[in-house]
Protein backbone atom coordinates (compact mmCIF):
# COMPACT_ATOMS: atom_id res chain seq x y z
CA UNK A 1 0.00 0.00 0.00
CA UNK A 2 1.44 3.42 -0.85
CA UNK A 3 2.09 5.53 2.53
CA UNK A 4 -0.66 8.25 1.33
CA UNK A 5 -3.13 6.10 0.99
CA UNK A 6 -2.62 4.11 4.46
CA UNK A 7 -5.50 5.55 6.66
CA UNK A 8 -3.29 6.99 10.44
CA UNK A 9 -4.69 4.85 13.40
CA UNK A 10 -3.82 4.99 17.46
CA UNK A 11 -1.47 2.58 18.35
CA UNK A 12 -1.00 1.16 22.14
CA UNK A 13 2.77 0.80 22.61
CA UNK A 14 5.49 0.93 25.48
CA UNK A 15 8.84 3.35 25.81
CA UNK A 16 10.80 1.03 28.26
CA UNK A 17 12.58 2.07 30.93
CA UNK A 18 10.17 5.76 31.37
CA UNK A 19 11.26 6.73 28.69
CA UNK A 20 8.05 8.15 27.41
CA UNK A 21 9.01 12.00 27.74
CA UNK A 22 11.69 10.65 25.06
CA UNK A 23 9.78 8.68 22.98
CA UNK A 24 6.95 12.02 22.95
CA UNK A 25 10.08 14.47 21.87
CA UNK A 26 11.24 12.20 18.65
CA UNK A 27 7.63 11.30 17.64
CA UNK A 28 6.49 15.35 17.55
CA UNK A 29 9.84 15.88 15.43
CA UNK A 30 8.87 13.21 13.06
CA UNK A 31 5.32 15.03 12.86
CA UNK A 32 3.22 11.93 14.67
CA UNK A 33 0.63 12.71 16.71
CA UNK A 34 1.01 10.94 20.13
CA UNK A 35 -0.53 11.25 23.34
CA UNK A 36 0.44 10.24 27.21
CA UNK A 37 -2.08 10.19 29.66
CA UNK A 38 -0.49 12.71 32.46
CA UNK A 39 -1.43 13.52 35.98
CA UNK A 40 -0.01 16.17 38.61
CA UNK A 41 1.53 14.79 41.71
CA UNK A 42 3.09 16.02 44.83
CA UNK A 43 6.18 15.27 45.59
CA UNK A 44 9.18 16.48 48.14
CA UNK A 45 12.02 18.17 46.73
CA UNK A 46 14.43 19.58 49.45
CA UNK A 47 11.89 19.25 51.45
CA UNK A 48 9.60 21.53 49.43
CA UNK A 49 6.36 20.35 48.57
CA UNK A 50 6.21 20.52 44.49
CA UNK A 51 3.33 19.67 42.20
CA UNK A 52 4.71 18.10 38.78
CA UNK A 53 2.96 16.47 36.37
CA UNK A 54 3.94 13.09 35.75
CA UNK A 55 2.61 9.86 33.47
CA UNK A 56 0.01 8.00 34.52
CA UNK A 57 1.13 4.66 33.83
CA UNK A 58 5.40 4.85 32.93
CA UNK A 59 5.98 3.94 29.62
CA UNK A 60 2.74 4.29 28.24
CA UNK A 61 2.28 6.31 24.88
CA UNK A 62 -0.17 6.12 22.44
CA UNK A 63 1.16 7.46 18.50
CA UNK A 64 -1.28 8.19 15.92
CA UNK A 65 0.30 7.32 12.82
CA UNK A 66 0.52 5.35 9.59
CA UNK A 67 1.64 1.86 9.99
CA UNK A 68 4.69 2.71 7.84
CA UNK A 69 5.32 5.74 9.64
CA UNK A 70 5.18 4.02 13.13
CA UNK A 71 7.48 1.06 11.86
CA UNK A 72 10.27 3.79 9.99
CA UNK A 73 10.46 5.74 13.81
CA UNK A 74 10.22 1.54 15.65
CA UNK A 75 13.47 0.73 13.67
CA UNK A 76 15.16 3.50 14.74
CA UNK A 77 14.51 3.58 18.50
CA UNK A 78 15.12 0.13 20.24
CA UNK A 79 12.99 1.62 23.07
CA UNK A 80 9.38 1.59 21.64
CA UNK A 81 7.24 -1.24 21.62
CA UNK A 82 3.98 -1.98 20.53
CA UNK A 83 1.65 -3.39 23.24
CA UNK A 84 -0.38 -6.47 22.56
CA UNK A 85 -3.17 -8.42 23.35
CA UNK A 86 -1.99 -10.84 25.68
CA UNK A 87 -5.17 -12.97 24.16
CA UNK A 88 -4.64 -12.87 20.61
CA UNK A 89 -1.20 -11.45 20.48
CA UNK A 90 -2.46 -8.72 17.85
CA UNK A 91 -1.18 -4.95 18.15
CA UNK A 92 -3.48 -3.04 19.73
CA UNK A 93 -5.29 -0.83 17.56
CA UNK A 94 -7.72 2.26 19.45
CA UNK A 95 -10.34 3.31 17.23
CA UNK A 96 -10.03 7.04 16.43
CA UNK A 97 -13.48 7.66 18.77
CA UNK A 98 -12.53 6.06 21.28
CA UNK A 99 -9.13 7.91 21.82
CA UNK A 100 -10.77 11.34 20.81
CA UNK A 101 -13.34 10.55 23.85
CA UNK A 102 -10.04 9.44 25.90
CA UNK A 103 -7.99 12.57 25.58
CA UNK A 104 -11.07 15.13 25.49
CA UNK A 105 -11.05 13.50 29.48
CA UNK A 106 -7.34 12.50 30.41
CA UNK A 107 -6.00 15.39 28.48
CA UNK A 108 -7.66 17.89 31.29
CA UNK A 109 -4.96 16.75 33.66
CA UNK A 110 -8.21 17.16 36.33
CA UNK A 111 -7.20 16.19 39.98
CA UNK A 112 -10.19 14.21 40.54
CA UNK A 113 -10.05 11.64 37.79
CA UNK A 114 -9.32 8.11 38.90
CA UNK A 115 -7.19 5.78 36.41
CA UNK A 116 -7.54 1.86 35.98
CA UNK A 117 -5.66 -1.31 34.71
CA UNK A 118 -8.14 -2.40 32.74
CA UNK A 119 -8.52 -6.15 34.59
CA UNK A 120 -9.51 -3.69 37.77
CA UNK A 121 -12.96 -2.81 36.00
CA UNK A 122 -15.58 -5.27 35.37
CA UNK A 123 -17.60 -2.76 32.64
CA UNK A 124 -20.61 -5.18 31.93
CA UNK A 125 -21.73 -4.26 35.64
CA UNK A 126 -21.84 -0.71 34.42
CA UNK A 127 -24.44 1.76 32.15
CA UNK A 128 -23.92 2.87 28.98
CA UNK A 129 -24.40 6.73 29.44
CA UNK A 130 -24.04 10.06 27.85
CA UNK A 131 -22.84 13.39 29.46
CA UNK A 132 -25.50 15.96 28.33
CA UNK A 133 -23.77 19.30 30.11
CA UNK A 134 -20.56 20.57 31.96
CA UNK A 135 -17.26 20.21 30.87
CA UNK A 136 -17.38 16.83 29.53
CA UNK A 137 -20.76 17.42 27.34
CA UNK A 138 -21.38 14.66 24.78
CA UNK A 139 -18.73 12.23 26.30
CA UNK A 140 -19.65 8.81 26.25
CA UNK A 141 -18.68 6.00 28.82
CA UNK A 142 -20.27 3.55 31.42
CA UNK A 143 -21.63 4.59 34.48
CA UNK A 144 -19.79 2.35 37.63
CA UNK A 145 -19.30 2.21 41.44
CA UNK A 146 -15.87 2.32 41.45
CA UNK A 147 -13.19 1.73 44.25
CA UNK A 148 -11.60 4.73 45.81
CA UNK A 149 -15.00 7.10 44.92
CA UNK A 150 -17.34 6.91 47.11
CA UNK A 151 -20.07 7.25 44.50
CA UNK A 152 -20.68 6.11 40.67
CA UNK A 153 -18.66 7.70 37.86
CA UNK A 154 -18.52 7.82 34.07
CA UNK A 155 -15.72 5.26 33.14
CA UNK A 156 -13.75 6.32 29.57
CA UNK A 157 -11.79 2.83 28.85
CA UNK A 158 -9.52 1.70 25.88
CA UNK A 159 -9.93 -1.38 26.03
CA UNK A 160 -7.33 -3.83 27.38
CA UNK A 161 -5.17 -0.72 27.81
CA UNK A 162 -6.21 2.48 30.41
CA UNK A 163 -9.36 3.21 32.14
CA UNK A 164 -10.34 6.62 33.33
CA UNK A 165 -12.90 7.65 36.13
CA UNK A 166 -14.09 10.94 35.77
CA UNK A 167 -14.84 13.60 38.44
CA UNK A 168 -18.28 13.10 39.88
CA UNK A 169 -20.82 14.14 37.49
CA UNK A 170 -24.12 15.13 38.67
CA UNK A 171 -27.09 12.56 37.60
CA UNK A 172 -28.96 15.45 36.00
CA UNK A 173 -26.51 15.71 33.12
CA UNK A 174 -26.30 11.92 32.96
CA UNK A 175 -28.55 9.79 29.90
CA UNK A 176 -28.56 6.32 29.62
CA UNK A 177 -28.06 5.31 25.97
CA UNK A 178 -30.35 2.68 25.16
Amino acid sequence: MEPEKEPEIWYAMRATYRREPDAMRLLEKEKLGCFIPMQYKITIKQGKKVRALVPVIHNLIFVHARPSEVKRVKSQVTYLQYITDTRSGQKIIIPDNDMQRFIAVAGTYNDHLIYFQPEELNLSKGTKVRITGGDFEGQEGVFLKVKGARDRRVIIAIQGVIAVAMATIHPDLIEVIK
